[in-house]
């Protein structure tokens, strides 16, 4: 007769990689992620123009902003250079080397 073996507890784990598993599984650190994307905008951005426009999604470098109407696009273009300088050293580690701007509905 075969004996079967009991399998053991899992190990312990360190704290920190508990909660990093926990927050990955959730969707908290891109949460977090685009929280800190949002205050950075405001931030380069001003509160003026903040306030009609929103950041989308970032692809490939490219920071995609969604904006209230084609005048404000043409301003951000003029200070396209500015936005970005600002955007790469309050992000680092998001590497926005563009922006596009879009019109759309900013709530």
């Amino acid at each position: 007769m075969a004996v079967k073996r009991i399998s053991s507890p899992r190990e312990p784990q360190a704290i920190g990689s508990l909660l990093s598993e926990l927050m990955a599984r959730h969707g908290y650190a891109r949460l977090q992620s685009r929280q800190a994307l949002e205050r950075a905008w405001r931030e380069a951005a001003g509160p003026l123009v903040a306030q009609y426009s929103r950041v989308g999604k970032i692809s490939r470098g490219t920071l995609e902003v969604v904006v209230a109407n084609s005048t404000l696009i043409q301003e951000l273009g003029f200070q396209k250079e500015s936005l970005l300088a600002t955007l790469a050293e309050l992000l680092p580690d998001e590497q926005i080397k563009n922006l596009r701007f879009r019109a759309g509905r900013v709530e």
